[in-house]
């Protein structure tokens, strides 16, 4: 019988310090149009995922480019042969022998079907090393894996002493990339010059995908003269000057030398002044600080996980047993972000009959005089001719908000039009943009443009979609609204559960892969959680002299807004309802609520109620030890969502108001 001998053969052994990158996933990226030398630039600083195979963008085209969630791993010496990493074998699939990748790889077809020699990196005696295997076939799975078998690796004892082990292949057998194309590693170290003037101003230190395009990470010179708003002022003393960020695209970055290990820039004015450290602290100041944020986070780590092992969901602890730094990194921010309070409320929700279907029963007590009759479209309506009742709460409102009284939450959600769910994130991100784009061009349907620079604007959008939001509206000028009073947020999510009933009478949180959670929207109730959540985001609002907030969604028309704030101020009521036919729903939202309501709702964000939607989702389990993909063949998971409808519950009926359409 072969043992793991097989992938330790001394005459094949590498150096345990070969150099190794990873390849990359795919992402659908916008194309960032050249900037005016005016514009204000913003970029966030979250950047969770790292740039392996990157194409500069043109100035109008809209390409594909490739990128990792994980951040690239360089190991030393020269002497060895760099090699790429393609995927981690994360457990055993059934009896003969083969294992489950999860890739890392914009190429898996290539990477784990086609048969051949691979290398394998292990741990032995906590020391790295690398040996070849060769591979003899492999195949998709659901659930984003692959399924492989190696030769000589015959039985379920040989395949489990390769799990924990990264796949490799040699840097020399990268595919060959496009004119215009390039590795990540090629562009770190590229010296980054001023086309103007032929100053070197730094260098590349990493690149990293922002969602709406690639960003470099560059370290300006040492004593780079900058000028400020005054005049020249001298950063970056000391032995390393401050990091900045330069989008990746044709309009700033024009030509890449790899030869030369160059690369011209073009930056529109102020881009280099971006993130530059204002304050002259220390190295060793500035690692006490990076210090104290990683025992920030620890806390934060040891308190979540507290709360989770309260809720008997321990095993989503088992991930940190498996896979690399990375990974298990993955996993920590997983359980610090996860709302645990909102779940534990969720659960309790389970068998609670829903807001939603009390909805009717809700809006029927609304008393006549709080109640309105109006043409879905007034506009468009068969005489042109709108009553003066109506008139009249449209120009209420139109005062309210050209006085900056009423904020506008403007809720995004992802399209899926696809089946390939990295196709379908593209496609609905796309989407997303273009809705978002038409909805704010179009004068008639939404804010007037003289009246947008007051109006404070907050948008939830899918994970993901933040920083490619942020890029539009970044390229075209905010669409007049004022850049401070725009808020982008990520909307509200909750992990999946089993839909069964687990060990300790518990719904099991289902996992998406070994680190990361399953996860879906909760809906729109979860923008009261979000603005629960974000410090002093209320009290900005009120500050800015906002009375009234209004909770919108993308895709539905917008031109009874205006009366229903109208209305609601008219009525002095908490809660404004625009009644549409499919409100049962929830696929169209236009709620009003005053910012006195708000308030309480944000005080009391534990009384949101949850509906339990069964569902049918694959994910993976750990089972005596192994990593199994569970792909289900009936509803076996609950999703949990909540309806903004749900604070009808928290306010009287006299102060509630309701916009009906005539039917």
């Amino acid at each position: 019988m072969h043992t793991s001998s097989v992938i330790c053969c001394s005459s094949n052994s590498l150096s345990p310090h070969a150099i190794f990158v990873k390849e990359s996933r795919p992402f659908s990226l916008l194309p960032l149009k050249q900037i005016d030398s005016g514009a204000n630039f913003t970029f966030s600083s979250k950047l969770p995922s790292t740039s392996s195979h990157i194409r500069p963008l043109s100035r109008f085209n809209r390409i594909i480019t490739h990128s990792t969630a994980i951040h690239e791993l360089v190991e030393t010496t020269s002497s060895a042969p760099p090699f790429v990493q393609t995927g981690y074998i994360y457990g055993v699939h059934g009896l003969q022998g083969e294992v489950r990748v999860k890739p890392s790889t914009d190429f898996p077809e290539l990477r784990f079907s086609k048969p051949g020699i691979r290398w394998l990196k292990q741990q032995v005696s906590g020391t790295d090393t690398i040996h070849e295997i060769e591979l003899v076939e492999g195949r998709g799975n659901p659930g984003q894996s692959w399924i492989v078998r190696f030769k000589d690796i015959n039985t379920v004892e040989q395949a489990r002493k390769l799990v924990g082990s990264a796949i490799l292949v040699r840097d020399e057998d990268r595919p060959v990339l496009e004119e215009g194309e390039f590795y990540t590693h090629d562009l770190i170290g590229m010296t980054v010059i001023l086309k103007e003037s032929g100053e070197p101003v730094g260098t590349v230190v990493n690149i990293f995908n922002s969602g709406a395009s690639d960003l470099l990470q560059v370290k300006l010179n040492s004593l780079r003269k900058i000028p400020d708003q005054i005049g020249n002022s001298e950063i970056g003393a000391g032995d390393s000057g401050p990091l900045v960020w330069i989008p990746f695209v044709e309009a700033i970055v024009p030509s890449v030398d790899l030869e030369k290990g160059e690369m011209i820039i073009t930056p529109p004015k102020g881009l280099l002044e971006l993130n530059v450290r204002s304050d002259e602290r220390s190295k060793k100041e500035r690692r006490e600080i990076e210090w104290k944020e990683r025992k920030k986070f620890q806390r934060r780590l040891i308190a979540a996980k507290k709360k989770l092992q309260e809720m008997k969901q321990e095993h989503v602890f088992h991930g940190f047993r498996y896979g690399e730094k990375d990974q298990g990194t993955l996993l920590a921010n997983q359980i610090v972000t996860v709302n645990s309070k909102l779940l534990q409320k969720a659960l309790q929700n389970i068998q609670i009959p829903s807001t939603r279907s009390k909805l009717l029963q809700y809006l029927s007590a609304v008393p006549r005089s709080n109640t309105v009759k109006v043409c879905d479209s007034p506009s468009s309506s068969g005489n042109g001719m709108l009553s003066e009742p109506y008139r009249k709460l449209q120009r209420k409102g139109c005062a309210l908000t050209s006085n900056g009284k009423v904020a506008i939450v403007l809720v995004l959600e992802e399209i899926e039009d696809a089946t390939e769910t990295t196709i379908a994130n593209s496609a609905g991100s796309e989407n997303i943009h273009l809705l978002s784009k038409a909805l704010l061009d179009d004068h008639l349907r939404f804010v007037k443009t003289e009246d947008r620079s007051i109006v404070p604007l907050l948008l939830v959008s899918p994970t993901g979609s933040v920083n490619s939001l942020q890029e539009l509206f970044l390229d075209h000028d905010y669409f007049a609204f004022d850049p401070q009073k725009v808020w982008f947020l990520e909307e509200e999510k909750l992990p999946v559960v089993s839909s069964s009933v687990e060990e300790h009478s518990k719904h099991k949180i289902l996992m998406k892969s070994p680190w990361e959670f399953l996860q879906k929207p909760v809906g729109s109730g979860g923008v009261i959680s979000l603005l629960s959540s974000q410090d002093s985001l209320v009290d900005e609002l009120s500050e800015l002299g906002v009375e009234y907030i209004e909770v919108c969604k993308i895709n539905q028309e917008h031109e009874n807004s205006l009366a229903l704030v109208g209305l609601v101020d008219s009525c002095q009521a908490n809660v404004g309802v625009h009644f549409f036919k499919e409100i049962a729903l929830e696929e169209d939202i236009d709620v009003i609520l005053s910012m006195s309501f708000l308030r309480m709702l944000v005080k009391q964000v534990n009384n949101l109620q949850f509906e339990a939607v069964v569902g049918c989702n694959s994910y993976v389990d750990n089972v005596e030890k192994e990593w199994v993909d569970v792909i289900p063949t009936a509803p076996n998971s609950l999703e949990f969502r909540s309806s903004i409808y749900c604070c009808l519950n928290a306010t009287p009926a006299n102060k509630i108001c309701v916009l009906y359409p005539t039917v």
